[in-house]
């Protein structure tokens, strides 16, 4: 396979021409539809026949961890949507002949409490490595990184970092104590502190003084009067709590690169690789309340985070109860050591959280919403709260403004983000821009108005960010440049280009080579084994995840084979050949291709190896 050696230009260089790509006028003559890509004739693969499936892309938003069912709308419609897989086996197995966690150090191993002849593992080193499928060739990217392999004898790299003669590991000292400043990852929750949570023991200081505060503003219509002394009673014992809205963490998201909130794909390896192409501003995937009070162990791996994302890293929660939001809020206040910022999830559209009155749900109850933030706002110590919502829960009945209007008179928000669609619109229609701007210009006039009055006059602005279909920095700049509107949210975009905000910074297209993609790709491979580990089972979930990256990446047409700028996100491209091989395949819909590409770095799959993807596969039969 021919792979090119073009370099990306360093940062401050000058971009060489063949690099720069600029937008040319779309010409009036031109009648083709807006729905399929300009691609130059020379690239088409000619005589096809070919069937293209829709994209799910609320995927994105939500995914199969939480059993999301997409396949019905609220309108109760039994019709199924196409282009989707249902029920994903997304299980990776185990090696059959499994190691104790005592021994896969031999240096240092530690006592199995079952022992030897209790424990379901092998003891026996030799019968392992004797059962261990072959190496991978090349060097352990884990051991490359940080300079010894945490999970030792089960690295499918092993040769690299084990002396065969000692039966002993290779450890490097000097990468180690680098790697222990520099590389490592944050929030991770406490062992003692997840019993206390899943025992319900963990002492909820301030959230269990909030709680009855909020509960009181709840009116019973039937006895309004009962409510009433009720409410005094619990104000008279509420403290405030030991952040005034002034004193916390400030924001700054001024014209900043963020990357939205994505569950599946949104996962701790992209958002690092993002940081590296230059994202200020990351969010972790969405973590339902609930579970995290109760320690639930999926739930708290969600808020982990690489160093590099703080400062700008934000925890986003789901909820639809204030005493949940309240003590989520405290938790991650408490135990999450490199969070910016506490996030509500108010415009997730799947069916299963609307239903439980979480996401976008929480559009249709503003007291409701508006008591959520209250209780987080008062639980979640120094870090401010925001806010993500729709332009409505119906399609052509926009409701943001009123909602944000309302928001901001009875909360102090840090930021609030708008995608410029419904909920019921979801993806089949372009974000509504002009109405984002709408919403923008009264948080505007209200920081306006804000700065005017002695008594609210040192308290922060409330940044306004936009979101919906941001593809190029020719979108982005448009938005930000829209009075009202200080940054935008990038969702897809930045999963099918991950370079978008290096275009941004360029302020011009620039045409990736494949070589130069699929660095990236390699760089995303290396951490996610730093992430999940460098074992069969590690090496599994990486390769799943960057299968499901790819199920993205896939999509990106090089701009150097368009007729015509700017790209559309929504386009559909006949079926193309690239400049060279590995374009082609970088571009291919068939996900056998995806775990091809994996293999340049994860190595061969083995038959443990389970990957269905999300979206089907687009299928065509070229003829002759």
């Amino acid at each position: 396979m021919t792979v090119s050696n073009s370099k990306r230009p360093d940062e401050g260089d000058e971009v060489p021409d063949s690099k720069r790509q600029h937008a040319e006028a779309k010409p009036e003559s031109d009648t083709r539809s807006n729905g399929i890509a300009p691609i130059k004739p020379e690239f088409i693969v000619e005589k096809q026949n070919i069937k293209v499936d829709e994209y799910n892309d609320d995927e994105a938003e939500m995914g199969d961890r939480h059993g999301g069912d997409s396949s019905k709308e609220n309108t109760g419609s039994k019709k199924k949507k196409r282009g989707q897989n249902k029920k994903r086996d997304l299980k990776q197995e185990h090696e059959e002949t499994r190691l104790c966690a005592s021994l896969i150090d031999p240096d240092s191993p530690r006592e199995c409490k079952f022992g030897s002849k209790g424990c379901r593992f092998t003891h026996d080193i030799d019968e392992y490595l004797k059962a261990k499928p072959d190496d991978i060739e090349g060097t352990c990217p884990v051991f490359a990184a940080i300079g010894y392999c945490p999970v030792g004898l089960k690295c499918r790299w092993l040769h690299s970092h084990f002396d065969v003669e000692t039966k002993k590991l290779v450890k490097d000292l000097e990468k180690m104590n680098k790697a222990e400043k520099e590389n490592y990852e944050v929030n991770k929750i406490p062992g003692d502190v997840k019993y206390k949570l899943q025992k319900k023991t963990y002492e909820f200081t301030q959230s269990s003084l909030v709680i009855p505060y909020i509960d009181s503003l709840v009116q019973n219509e039937d006895n309004l009067e009962r409510k009433r002394e009720e409410a005094k009673e619990a104000a008279a014992t509420f403290t405030e709590q030991p952040y005034k809205i002034a004193e916390k963490k400030r924001l700054n998201l001024s014209r900043a690169k963020i990357v939205s909130p994505l569950t599946t794909v949104g996962n701790l390896p992209y958002r690092r690789l993002m940081k590296t192409l230059g994202a200020d501003v990351t969010y972790s995937e969405m973590a339902l309340s609930v579970p995290l009070i109760q320690g639930t162990n999926a739930e708290w791996a969600l808020p982990k985070a690489h160093v590099s994302e703080y400062p700008g890293f934000g925890v986003q929660i789901a909820s639809s109860k204030h005493w949940a939001a309240a003590k989520a809020a405290e938790a991650i206040y408490k135990e999450g050591s490199h969070v910016s910022e506490v996030n509500l999830n108010c415009g997730c559209p799947i069916d299963l959280l609307y239903r439980q009155g979480q996401g976008s749900a929480l559009m249709e109850q503003p007291a409701r919403l508006v008591r959520i933030l209250k209780a987080m706002n008062a639980s979640s110590g120094d870090l401010p709260v925001t806010v993500k919502i729709r332009t409505g829960s119906k399609d052509n009945k926009n409701t943001a403004k009123t909602l944000v209007d309302r928001l901001l008179k009875e909360n102090d928000i840090a930021a609030v983000t708008l995608h410029g669609r419904s909920r019921q619109q979801r993806y089949t229609k372009e974000a509504d821009w002009s109405y984002i701007g709408e919403v923008g210009s009264v948080v505007k006039q209200w920081n306006e108005e804000k700065q005017e009055d002695k008594d609210r006059s040192d308290l922060p602005d409330t940044f306004f960010i936009g979101n919906g279909d941001v593809f190029t920095h020719e979108d982005w700049y448009n938005a930000v440049n829209t009075p009202g509107i200080d940054s935008v949210m990038v969702a897809r975009g930045a999963l099918i280009k991950p370079w978008i905000f290096e275009e941004v910074e360029a302020q011009q297209y620039l045409d990736k080579s494949a070589s130069e993609r699929l660095d990236m790709l390699g760089k995303f491979a290396s951490f996610a084994l730093e992430h999940w580990g460098s074992d069969e089972y590690g090496v599994g979930l990486a390769r799943r995840f960057m299968c499901e990256f790819l199920s993205f990446t896939h999509r990106y047409i090089p701009v150097g084979i368009l007729e015509r700028l700017p790209p559309k996100i929504n386009q559909r491209p006949p079926i193309w050949k690239g400049r060279n091989e590995l374009e082609t395949l970088l571009g291919s819909s068939d996900y056998k291709d995806w775990v091809k590409i994996t293999e340049m770095f994860l190595g061969k799959t083995g038959s443990n190896f389970h990957f269905t993807p999300k979206h089907k596969s687009n299928a065509y039969e070229a003829t002759s």
